[in-house]
C-alpha cells in the first residue's frame, strides 16, 4: 500500500464569528438575516478525496456539502450553523483511523459521513464508538461492519455508533449472481478479486450465489490495489474459457483490466459491483467498456424525482467527484445527523452527553429522503434494500434492471 501525507480540506460554507457554549470555544456569528449568535456544528467527512477512488469520494464530500448547505439555508436547527470538515483517507485503513481519532477529538464535531470503503471502515469503527460520536457510510457493503464477523450463523452488532444507508453485499453479491446466470445465461466465470474487504467479500458472496444457481467457477485469482498491468491475468482468464468476468473491487484497477481483457482478444463481460460504478470507468476504459456491468445500491439518482433539487445544487455548487454513485446516499446521511441534531440541540445549547443522545436520535430516524426512505434497522442497517444492474451502453451506464434480491 502506498503511504501518502495526510490532506485535510476544509468546507466552510458560513462565514462569521461564532458564540461560546459548554462545548467548546466558539466566537460572535452576526450573519444572518437576524443578527442573532449561532453555535457553529461540525458535520466531519472521511473519504478518498485524492489518489485511488477520489472520483467516489469527492462525490461523498458534494453530497454532504450540499445537504449542509441546505440545512444552514432552512435554519434547520435554530441556533446553530454547521460547517463541513472533510478528511482525506486515500483508501488507506490507517489514514482512516488517524482520521477518526482527529474528528473525535474536536468537540465541535456531532456526526460524520463516511468512509467509502469498507476496509477503511473497519479501523474507524471502535474510534468512534469509544466516544458516542455516530457515523453513517453511504458506501460500506460489508456485512461485517453492522452484523459482526459470524454474520452469516449469528448476527450481533458490534457498534451501536455505526450506520449505513447503503444496503450490504449479503444482498448485492446474489443480485449480481441470479442476473449473471438466469438474465446473462452466463454459466461459467472467472472470478477476479482485489484482496480488500469489500473486494473481496463480494467476489465470495458473488460466486456463493453464482455456483447455487448452476453456474460453474472457470478460475479465480487476485490483484493488488495499484496494479496496472494485468497480462498475466488476461492469459488465464482467456485460458480458462469463462464467458464472463466477475470482478471485486474498485474502479481504478477494473478499468485498466477490462480494457487489457478486450485488447487481448477476450470478448467476454466483465461484471463488478459500486465500487465500479462511475463515469471514470467508462472514461478511462474507453470502447473496451461496451456491455460490462455493475450492480449498484439504490435506484438510478437521475431517475428520480425526489433527487432532482439535489442533482441541480450538485451542480449549480460546481461540486466535484461522482454524485452519481453515493452522492444522493451521503446528502441522506448527513440530513439524518442534522434531524438527529436538532432532536438535541436547542437554542444552540449543546448539552454534555449530545453525542450519545444523537446517536439515539439516529437510530429513530425515519424520513423520506433524496435516495429512497430513510431508516434503521436494530444493527444499524438501511431498510432501504433496492438494487440495481447497470450496463454500459453507447459509453454511459443504462440501468437494466431494479429490484431487491431476498436470497
Amino acid at each position: 500500500m502506498r503511504h501518502r501525507s495526510l490532506v485535510i480540506l476544509t468546507s466552510v460554507l458560513t462565514t462569521g464569528a461564532l458564540t461560546l457554549t459548554a462545548c467548546g470555544s466558539r466566537d460572535d456569528d452576526k450573519g444572518g438575516d437576524s443578527g442573532s449568535k449561532k453555535t457553529e456544528v461540525i458535520i466531519g467527512v472521511d473519504a478518498p478525496l485524492t489518489g485511488q477512488n477520489s472520483a467516489t469520494g469527492l462525490g461523498i464530500q458534494g453530497g454532504v456539502q450540499v445537504a449542509v448547505d441546505d440545512a444552514n439555508k432552512n435554519n434547520l436547527v435554530p441556533g446553530v450553523t454547521f460547517k463541513v470538515q472533510a478528511l482525506d483517507d486515500k483508501a488507506i485503513p490507517a489514514s482512516g483511523q488517524q482520521n477518526a481519532t482527529q474528528l473525535v477529538n474536536d468537540d465541535k464535531v456531532l456526526g460524520v459521513v463516511g468512509p467509502l470503503n469498507s476496509g477503511v471502515a473497519t479501523q474507524m469503527q471502535q474510534v468512534f464508538a469509544t466516544a458516542n460520536l455516530v457515523e453513517i457510510s453511504p458506501s460500506n457493503t460489508a456485512p461485517e461492519l453492522t452484523q459482526g464477523k459470524n454474520w452469516q450463523t449469528k448476527k450481533v452488532r458490534p457498534f451501536k455508533t455505526y450506520f449505513r444507508t447503503a444496503t450490504t453485499d449479503a444482498l448485492q453479491g446474489g443480485f449480481a449472481a441470479d442476473y449473471a446466470y438466469n438474465t446473462l445465461k452466463k454459466k461459467s466465470v472467472f472470478v477476479v478479486d482485489d484482496k480488500q474487504t469489500y473486494g473481496a467479500g463480494l467476489a465470495k458472496l458473488f460466486t456463493a450465489g453464482f455456483t447455487k444457481a448452476g453456474g460453474k467457477v472457470a478460475g479465480t485469482d487476485h490483484v493488488n490495489t495499484g496494479d496496472t498491468d494485468f497480462s498475466a491475468l488476461v492469459t488465464k482468464i482467456k485460458t480458462s474459457k469463462a464467458d464472463l468476468v466477475y470482478y471485486g473491487g474498485q474502479y481504478d484497477e477494473s478499468e485498466k483490466l477490462t480494457k487489457q481483457l478486450k485488447d487481448g482478444g477476450a470478448k467476454i463481460p466483465l461484471f463488478g459491483g459500486d465500487g465500479m460504478f462511475t463515469p471514470t470507468y467508462i472514461e478511462t476504459a474507453g470502447k473496451t467498456s461496451e456491455g460490462d456491468l455493475v450492480t449498484s445500491v439504490g435506484q438510478p439518482v437521475d431517475t428520480l424525482a425526489s433527487a432532482q433539487d439535489f442533482i441541480k445544487k450538485y451542480k449549480a455548487a460546481g461540486l466535484k467527484g461522482d454524485y452519481g454513485t453515493y452522492g444522493g446516499y451521503s446528502y441522506d446521511a448527513a440530513t439524518a445527523i442534522i434531524k438527529a441534531i436538532g432532536n438535541v440541540v436547542k437554542d444552540g445549547k449543546i448539552p454534555s452527553d449530545a453525542r450519545a443522545q444523537i446517536v439515539s436520535e439516529v437510530q429513530k430516524t425515519k424520513f423520506d429522503g433524496v435516495a429512497g426512505p430513510v431508516a434503521f434497522d436494530q444493527y444499524g442497517d438501511t431498510t432501504n434494500k433496492q438494487l440495481t444492474v447497470y450496463q454500459v451502453t453507447d459509453g454511459k451506464w443504462k440501468a437494466v434492471k431494479s429490484g431487491t434480491f431476498t436470497g
